[in-house]
């Protein structure tokens, strides 16, 4: 399989945010080209989870997994990450098919697919591989399964560990091609391998990523109800301006440093590049993303936090869009009076911060989010009628209350 490097523009960013070998940005191995939104603009992301390291082995197993679209679209392809793995992975085939009922596929609707024409590859450590095009349909808020048949031993695998979704592990063997659910014995709540589905759609306007930590991952939310900020905000654009909608969140992901609990991901400024600027057809992201940097003191070289730190943080992600010709919005960050993260101290970095993002200018626009949820009677605690029950997420309404929060008109 051809390993070539992505866009130049990527590349640069990459060297920019000094992002290198497993813990940062990586060429894409092809069976076609990973476009960008300048070559084909007509291509956008549907769904897209960000991924990171340290997810479960496998071997002699399929794993079948939900991908939820976030607008119609025609010639599917799928995107396989190995991206932040240590050896090599081979993949025995791939399927798509439109889901009826958890694992069970619609009749019919089963599909296989290719990479340059190839039903079996080997993706490289610390690469990526898209499909060739599989012509069906997809509507938005509709399902599809993507099953992976892996025939060899894997180690560390490359996902995403909270998907607030339900992916299902099969006996031994490939059961891609298998449309009912027998053969499925066990269930996860995480995404392997699996980190991309683009689409092409007449109607498009283009990808938005939302980027940001576990509020934007969907924390709280039960698991296949699709009611991430990210998600209702799809449904708000499917209406009146068609959009893929990009979920980029990782729960316990901070802008300025890496986590130790390594499946958090590093830095928002190191991944920035490839988990939001690399989205087929991106050409707005909405960012929200610093509370965790604020509750755990996190400043740079393992110093204490200030204002400026996270402000500088900022910058460098609407430098990186700048370069790349994509729009940034800036979010304020949610109140979080009540949660163990909340003190004094921590509150002013927090009112410091959101004031500049509202204030400075230097975003393309801004989402008021803490306005949104935060309690008439006391601003510093999220209102109790959006509280998850943590007072630092959101529940069902409280994410609906966050999508609504976006002036559709910011998206161009």
């Amino acid at each position: 399989m051809l390993v070539t490097k992505r866009t130049t523009l990527l590349a640069l960013l990459a060297v920019t945010t000094a992002v290198a070998g497993l813990m940062g940005g990586a060429p894409f191995a092809e069976g076609q080209p990973a476009d960008s939104h300048a070559a084909n603009p007509q291509r956008v992301a549907a769904w897209a989870p960000s991924m990171t390291i340290g997810g479960p082995n496998f071997n002699d197993q399929t794993i079948r997994m939900v991908a939820h679209s976030s607008i119609d679209g025609t010639a599917l392809r799928i995107h396989l990450s190995n991206l932040r793995s240590t050896i090599p992975l081979t993949v025995g085939a791939v399927s798509i098919a439109a889901q009826a009922d958890r694992a069970t596929a619609v009749a019919g609707s089963q599909r296989a697919v290719t990479f340059s024409h190839r039903k079996s590859v080997t993706i490289a450590a610390g690469a990526e591989l898209v499909s060739d095009p599989v012509p069906m349909s997809v509507k938005a808020d509709q399902n599809v399964l993507v099953s992976i048949y892996l025939p060899h031993a894997t180690s560390s695998a490359t996902w995403h560990s909270d998907a607030f979704d339900t992916s299902y592990l099969s006996t031994p063997g490939d059961h891609t091609a298998d449309t009912a659910d027998g053969n499925y014995i066990a269930a996860t709540t995480s995404w392997y391998y699996l980190s991309g589905l683009d689409v092409t759609s007449p109607d498009a306007h283009g990808t938005v990523v939302a980027f940001g930590d576990s509020i934007t991952d969907g924390y709280n939310t039960p698991a296949g109800a699709y009611h991430r900020w990210p998600d209702d905000l799809a449904r708000r654009l499917s209406g009146t301006q068609p959009m893929g909608v990009v979920d980029a969140g990782i729960g316990g992901n901070r802008v300025l440093t890496d986590v130790p609990n390594i499946w958090q991901g590093i830095s928002a400024t190191k991944r920035f590049a490839h988990d939001a600027l690399g989205q087929p057809g991106v050409r707005d992201v909405i960012l929200l993303e610093g509370i965790n940097d604020i509750g755990n003191n996190a400043g740079p070289g393992g110093a204490p936090l200030t204002a400026q730190d996270l402000i500088n943080g900022y910058q460098n992600l609407i430098q990186q869009a700048h370069a790349a010709g994509v729009r940034i919005i800036g979010g304020t960050m949610l109140p979080d009076k009540g949660a163990g993260y909340y003190s004094d101290s921590a509150e002013a970095i927090r009112q410091a911060a959101n004031t500049w993002i509202r204030t400075s200018g230097a975003f393309d626009g801004v989402v008021d989010f803490e306005k949104a949820v935060a309690d008439p009677a006391d601003p510093a605690a999220l209102n109790p009628a959006f509280d998850s029950g943590d007072h630092l997420h959101p529940n069902e309404a409280g994410m609906q209350a966050l999508a609504n929060a976006v002036d559709l008109s910011l998206l161009k």
